[in-house]
């Protein structure tokens, strides 16, 4: 069956698309894209007065299985990212056991596929079950597929091992490690950003350069190896000086910001508790402004969610025993049009360029542009649907969220992914709240 999507703004700023045309479907394809087109043998989907644009990738994601499947599952996780507009996802390999072997890697691809929802990448592990004490066989994952390696949640903190691990990465031209940049023992004990809130609460901090050091050494070893290095999840100023300095010298040095260090500073924390305590923790205005005018010029390169959920019970726990993480992937897009987007402090472009057509482009994926012959990976935006965010309507386990109650003007109202309908008016079509 062949699916026509009629009368939508057609935006794909790759190709310079930007206009009200007709998208045309077949099997799992874009078949073609024209100011009418005809069809006698096509489901007809009215789309006026939406924007038809490429799906989202997030490059950063947390499923929680296999080992933690009550915070989360592959299918639920995979249907909370449709619904969101999200038609990818690459999985982080903090699980148990961690994705450090081919057969491990099968596993997540099978989950997913057999829940239905989005693409999913598993992410290798770049030491052996992430114990950071020597390197993972890399060249069987990488013969297994994975492009992507990280020990996420926790630095490789013995430098010479990292060298090593990014030496043997360095021989694949189209493989990238993935750096939680951290110095343990300055950030060891802390709940959040070393500041005048913690202060304020008397409370054990991390200071800004816990982050910046292992930025600093992380850059310097992928110059001494010549390896692709992504960074994590910045959340400094400092960061976004030295990831300048590594891009004034040409290194091959990507980075990605979440949206709650875009838009929460460690004031939240007065708000909403451990609700909002995350690793790197939400930081100063100052840093949310310049994190902010470091993705509009391009210098980080993707917004990826950091999709971390947790029982609500453990995060009800106090901010000093409840674990770092917040549940991103149902409140990424509308809460990037209503803080960015619609506040002129991002084009819709960018959004597309840092959240779709970048991260394909940084993973070699499908996606990430509406050329006729790609795949149909595709989301639909109502830019004038107003809600507030609400997580008991979650499609992930973790049904809370400091954005909780926060108002929002725009956000997706359909997701397609190999041309078939996963998710539409905010219902996941096989998917259970």
């Amino acid at each position: 069956m062949r699916i026509c999507l009629k009368g939508g703004r057609v935006f794909d700023p790759e190709r310079s698309l930007d206009g009200q045309a007709d998208l045309l479907i077949k099997k799992d394809r874009i078949e073609a894209i024209a100011p009418q087109i005809k069809t006698d043998d096509a489901l007809i989907i009215d789309l006026a007065g939406k924007v038809v644009l490429p799906g989202f990738i997030d490059l950063h994601v947390h499923l929680r299985e296999p080992g933690f499947e009550d915070k989360e599952t592959i299918a639920s996780g995979t249907a909370a990212a449709v619904a969101g507009g999200i038609t990818a996802v690459a999985a982080m390999p903090n699980t148990k056991p961690p994705p450090d072997n081919p057969a491990a890697i099968r596993f997540i691809e099978e989950k997913a596929a057999a829940a239905g929802f989005c693409r999913v990448y598993p992410i290798g592990t770049l030491s052996h079950q992430r114990k950071g004490g020597k390197a993972a066989d890399l060249a069987l994952l990488y013969e297994a597929g994975v492009r992507a390696f990280s020990d996420d949640g926790a630095p490789v903190a013995n430098s010479r091992l990292f060298k090593e691990i990014l030496q043997e990465l360095a021989r694949y031209p189209d493989a990238v490690a993935i750096a939680h940049s951290e110095e343990l023992p300055l950030s060891a004990g802390g709940l959040l950003h070393e500041g005048a809130v913690s202060r304020r609460l008397g409370l054990p901090a991390v200071p800004a350069a816990a982050e910046t050091i292992g930025v600093a050494r992380d850059i310097l070893l992928a110059a001494a190896t010549g390896a692709r290095l992504h960074l994590a999840h910045l959340s400094t100023a400092g960061s976004v000086e030295l990831l300048a300095w590594a891009r004034e010298r040409g290194l091959p040095v990507t980075a990605e910001v979440t949206p709650h260090h875009l838009l929460l500073t460690d004031e939240e924390i007065l708000r909403s508790g451990a609700l909002a305590k995350v690793n790197p923790p939400l930081r100063t205005e100052d840093d949310c402004r310049v994190l902010q005018e470091a993705l509009r010029t391009g210098l980080i390169d993707i917004i990826a969610t950091d999709h971390a959920p947790h029982r609500l019970s453990e995060k009800e726990a106090g901010l000093e025993e409840a674990p770092c993480g917040i549940a991103g992937l149902e409140t990424a897009v509308p809460l990037l049009l209503t803080g960015l987007v619609n506040r002129g402090k991002l084009s819709l472009a960018d959004l597309v360029r840092v959240y779709s057509s970048r991260p394909a482009e940084l993973l070699g994926l499908p996606g990430g542009s509406l050329q006729p012959g790609a795949k149909a990976d595709i989301a639909v935006l109502d830019l004038e649907a107003a809600g507030k965010i609400d997580p008991q309507g979650f499609y992930s386990r973790a049904k809370h969220s400091p954005f909780a109650g926060r108002s929002y003007l725009g956000g997706p109202v359909m997701t397609i992914v190999e041309g078939k309908i996963k998710m539409e008016q905010g219902i996941v079509y096989g998917a259970n709240r």
